[in-house]
């Protein structure tokens, strides 16, 4: 028999060497208080042999090297994760994570293995991760997937945020309004939701440029083509509509329908394809709802106002004077108005919205002027020119205002409501002006789409500046369609009912701060 005192190195605890017999696992603290230990041959080790050595398991030479063997072949398995006999089971959906398996045939203890006690020990390993519990309505799914980030919602919608069904603070459908706007260049459509009074909250958006009036001009008729884009954008907004449980809508058409002939065979096919009726609006009523579209951007200190539209085939003018009695509809105010019968594509079409020169540009401006001759009418009256300041609702006001911004894409939240000074426009229209078509199509704010048509309403612009001189003007990325929706909700007194139900201060407070 080895004697004990010779420095063999003792077994791992639990740990199995060649002829011996398989022993639980110890505890530290007992280990010193343990007084069996087992010899060679299975017997006890006297009570005389050094009390530094109670407890502890000896063998012989040769057992004792395979038992080293069998470590060092351990050792280099858990350096490796353990094998697959160390793996956790998978748990099952809704059910709590299993516990650890004990070492493969050996040992009584549930303790884990050092190298698997996670936060007690040393962080696990990417192939020690304990199973992911899932919901018991959800399956579980690979963790390289579930780990993939979500990509981003993409897609310009006027800059408005959408609303997934399902998500918190849906809105009800029964209280969703929509209105679209099939202009001479543009598809639009807005679905919203009345918040406070005079304001909602945008639901869905849609827009794209379609470009119907495109060769209106010259042949007096809508094009094949131009129709054939319309039909396709107005089939994506009836799909919105169909998705949502509407209660109120207003779908509009404006100057191209007015002037073609074929206007009504056209709004005929939208019913047949699309199921949309449209229906034609004056330009009274034009001119009428994009001041109430615009209406929350005139402060209480404006005492005369002029707006403009500057749509693609007509142009909106509405003066407005506000007496010290205001009206909750902007609307109410209006004294004079007129609805020019040039926009964007026609007066490209022209003179040429793709190379244009001073000249040119010139012209232009002339050609809007001499239709504004016939227009009499002072803005500022008995006001100070202080109190006036011009409001423009377009793509070519909010496009300049993206270039003045040196915004590296459009943004309608830094365009919708920002002032530029009357020197700031002049720099911004000769900046433009310098600009060929390729310089134009490549700034990010104006695009190709809007490459050709950009400088047409520049010189509209230019006619209505030297109409009605102000030293300010504000830009409204807004229209018809919000006049179509603030004129809904006001009918229906939405925001008129919200008032009896006022809550107290401290509610008031909590409600307007979720709603900024």
């Amino acid at each position: 028999m080895n004697d004990p005192d010779h420095g063999q190195r003792p077994s791992v605890s639990g740990g199995q060497a060649t002829g011996g017999p398989a022993r639980p696992k110890r505890s530290r603290r007992r280990k010193g208080k343990a007084k069996r230990a087992q010899g060679p041959s299975g017997g006890s080790l006297s009570p005389g042999n050094d009390s530094s050595h109670s407890g502890l398991e000896t063998r012989p030479q040769s057992v004792t090297k395979d038992g080293d063997a069998v470590r060092k072949r351990k050792r280099r398995r858990r350096g490796k994760g353990g094998g697959q006999a160390n793996t956790p089971a998978p748990a099952e959906a809704g059910s709590p994570a299993p516990a650890v398996s004990e070492r493969s045939g050996q040992g009584h203890s549930s303790r884990p293995p050092h190298h698997q006690r996670g936060l007690q020990g040393r962080p696990l390993k990417s192939s020690e991760r304990p199973p992911e519990v899932v919901g018991p309505s959800l399956k579980s799914v690979p963790s390289s997937i579930a780990r993939q980030p979500v990509p981003p919602t993409a897609g310009r919608n006027g800059g408005q945020p959408s609303t997934v069904s399902g998500t918190r603070g849906e809105p009800n459908d029964t209280s969703l309004y929509a209105a679209l706007d099939l202009g001479t260049n543009n598809c639009r459509l807005l679905i919203a939701q009345p918040t406070r009074p005079g304001q909602f909250r945008v639901v869905d958006a849609f827009s794209r440029i379609v470009r119907l009036g495109e060769g209106l001009a010259a042949s007096g008729r809508l094009s094949d083509e131009a129709m054939d884009r319309s039909v396709e954008a107005l089939k994506i907004c009836a799909g919105k509509l169909k998705s949502r449980n509407i209660r109120r809508s207003r779908l509009i058409a404006t100057e191209a329908c007015r002037r073609a002939e074929n206007g009504e065979a056209f709004l005929n096919r939208v019913r047949s394809e699309t199921g949309l009726e449209l229906e034609i609006i004056n330009r009274e009523t034009e001119a009428r709802l994009a001041v109430s579209g615009c209406s929350s951007l005139v402060g209480r200190e404006a005492k005369s106002v002029v707006l403009f539209d500057i749509g693609g085939g007509s142009s909106e003018i509405a003066v407005i004077r506000i007496g010290e009695n205001r009206s909750s509809r902007l609307a109410n105010h209006i004294t004079h108005w007129t609805s020019l019968p040039v926009g964007v594509v026609t007066l490209s079409e022209r003179h040429g919205g793709r190379d244009v020169t001073p000249e040119s540009f010139a012209a232009m401006v002339r050609e809007v002027e001499a239709m504004l001759a016939d227009f009499d009418c002072a803005a500022h009256g008995a006001h100070a020119p202080e109190d006036f300041h011009l409001i423009g609702t377009s793509g070519t006001v909010t496009t300049l205002a993206g270039v003045h911004l040196d915004l590296p894409r459009y943004d309608r939240r830094q365009v919708d409501g920002v002032w530029l000074s009357d020197a700031e426009v002049t720099a911004m229209q000769a900046r433009l002006l310098s600009w060929d078509f390729s310089a134009r199509a490549a700034n990010p704010c104006i695009g190709p789409d809007r490459a050709d048509l950009v400088l047409a309403g520049c010189a509209i612009l230019e006619a209505i500046r030297n109409r009605w001189p102000s030293t300010r003007m504000r830009v409204a990325d807004r229209g018809l369609r919000e006049g179509l929706l603030t004129d809904m909700m006001a009918d229906d007194g939405v925001w008129r009912r919200g008032r009896h139900r006022r809550p107290n201060r401290g509610q008031s407070g909590r409600s307007e701060g979720r709603e900024k």
